[in-house]
């Protein structure tokens, strides 16, 4: 295992401590992404945001990860800061690695993550708040419907 893939398999590790409920998916090696989904795309979503950090941060590939690790996380009963916040515990990883990184460079791009988090967080919560709101209105004018034609 090279230096990188030990930095992503650290930084997996530090999510599924912050992650109680998936922590034996998300520390499945290879997860099966149907029977594993949660473990499988929170992988994958990791490491598409590592590739991106050493690269050339696109912005749509970015994105995307984020959106697939922070749906799961914003289903779950976590602050904006704890489900935003399994970006900056890489920075710690990262002073610990063995090979020579320019870490003024992944500084920047871990703080420019973890805001790109924290907004995808909330626009995550607020599909979700959406999606309830409208669930109880059409449950609401159903229930009307009902006494209505029971009345």
């Amino acid at each position: 295992m090279n230096s990188s893939s030990e930095i992503l398999e650290k930084w997996i590790e530090k999510v599924a401590e912050s992650h109680p409920q998936s922590a034996a998916a998300l520390r499945a090696r290879k997860p099966d992404p149907f029977r594993n989904p949660i473990g499988y795309t929170i992988r994958h979503g990791l490491a598409q945001l590592w590739e991106q950090l050493q690269g050339d941060m696109d912005a749509s590939a970015i994105d995307s990860a984020l959106d697939d690790v922070l749906r799961i996380r914003a289903v779950q009963d976590m602050s904006a800061s704890e489900a935003a916040g399994f970006v900056t515990p890489l920075r710690s990883i990262l002073r610990q690695a063995p090979e020579t990184l320019d870490l003024d460079l992944l500084d920047g791009r871990i703080d420019q993550l973890a805001r790109a988090a924290l907004e995808k967080y909330m626009q995550c919560r607020d599909q979700i708040r959406a999606a309830r709101l409208h669930e109880t209105a059409r449950l609401t004018r159903k229930h009307r419907l009902i006494r209505k034609a029971g009345a």
